[in-house]
């Protein structure tokens, strides 16, 4: 079976994708966000996610939280609107770390957990984890896991393991806006 490692944006959101894809790969879940902005938000997702990793028999690797670098790569972009270059940067960020710490493991593909949330734009994402895995010579596994009702699945996955469900993507300048 082929190894994948997977950035995952939060428990909740990994639920699906896990389920659509661990016939198929042996997935390692990556969890680097720094987006989050508060490290009382950020622990409380990591935990959630190792909790359900842990039910389903899925290794979680963590890198640390280190929200200055996200702050520094949006800097004058903090107006932005939701799903606006700000996001786009984000993405970036999360999934060059992705692609960066699979080569480490001598893993050559890569994916996210992103493309399940109905506000991020699953086109911009794959677009950017192919741009990624061109320059770094590795598989980007592209993905739009919110098909065929992927986000509800994953609503009715946080209810079954009793999941905690934010209600923002993490970032301080969407707090208050879904996404």
């Amino acid at each position: 079976m082929k190894k994948l490692l997977l950035h995952s944006c939060c428990g909740p959101c990994s639920t699906q994708v896990i389920d659509v894809l661990k016939g198929e790969y042996d997935i390692t879940i990556y969890y680097y966000n720094p987006n989050i902005d508060s490290e009382e938000e950020y622990l409380l997702r990591l935990s959630e996610q190792k909790r359900y990793c842990k039910e389903v028999g899925i290794n979680v690797i963590e890198d640390g939280h280190f929200p200055d670098e996200f702050l520094s790569k949006v800097k004058g972009l903090e107006g932005e609107v939701e799903g606006g270059a700000r996001c786009s940067i984000c993405f970036k960020i999360r999934l060059e770390k992705t692609a960066e710490k699979a080569k480490e493991l001598g893993i050559d593909l890569f994916g996210t957990t992103l493309t399940v949330s109905p506000h991020k734009n699953s086109q911009i994402i794959n677009a950017i984890g192919k741009a990624i895995a061109e320059k770094t010579g590795q598989e980007y596994l592209e993905g739009n896991y919110k098909k065929q009702d992927g986000y509800k699945r994953s609503i009715e996955f946080s209810k079954k393991y009793n999941l905690y469900r934010q209600n923002y993507c993490g970032c301080i300048f969407a707090k208050g806006v879904k996404g």
